[in-house]
């Protein structure tokens, strides 16, 4: 398998997340024991130990309605590791809030484990239209904007 056959992978499954079909993404994307998430919301870092079903079935819930279209900005391949730089971009109803569009910029970590490609780390953040110094100063400093 190569990078760009795992983007159209990634692709595939964050559409249906944004669907709110999760066993789909599920199905697609299994990710390593130690697999880390850097939310788009904020906070600390999530690891694949504290991912419960719990939060699996509030996620069929959170993200609906939804569309994706993932542009591929860059890969890096090696034996068994591929990045994906990407740019998701959605409209959905996500948390209640009425649909509406969201860009992300999105970094994947792939690594392959006895044959088998697994998200080792997914990070994204909501920053793809530019903020100011003070916007980004007052988020690093965890200050109310």
């Amino acid at each position: 398998m190569q990078a760009a056959d795992l983007a159209l992978i990634s692709e595939e499954a964050n559409a249906a997340l944004m669907r709110g079909d999760v066993a789909t993404y599920r199905a697609l994307v299994p990710r390593t024991p130690d697999f880390t998430l850097m939310s788009p919301f904020g906070g600390p870092p999530s690891r694949e130990a504290d991912i419960t079903e719990k939060i699996w079935d509030g996620l069929s819930r959170f993200f609906r309605n939804g569309t994706l279209e993932q542009e591929l900005i860059e890969t890096y391949a090696g034996t068994d590791m591929i990045v994906l730089v990407t740019v998701e971009r959605a409209n959905v109803e996500v948390g209640g809030l009425p649909a509406q569009d969201w860009a992300l910029r999105v970094t994947l970590v792939y690594q392959r484990e006895g044959g088998e490609w697994r998200l080792a780390h997914r990070h994204a953040d909501p920053l793809r239209h530019p903020i100011t110094l003070q916007q980004s100063a007052a988020l690093g400093r965890g200050a109310a904007s």
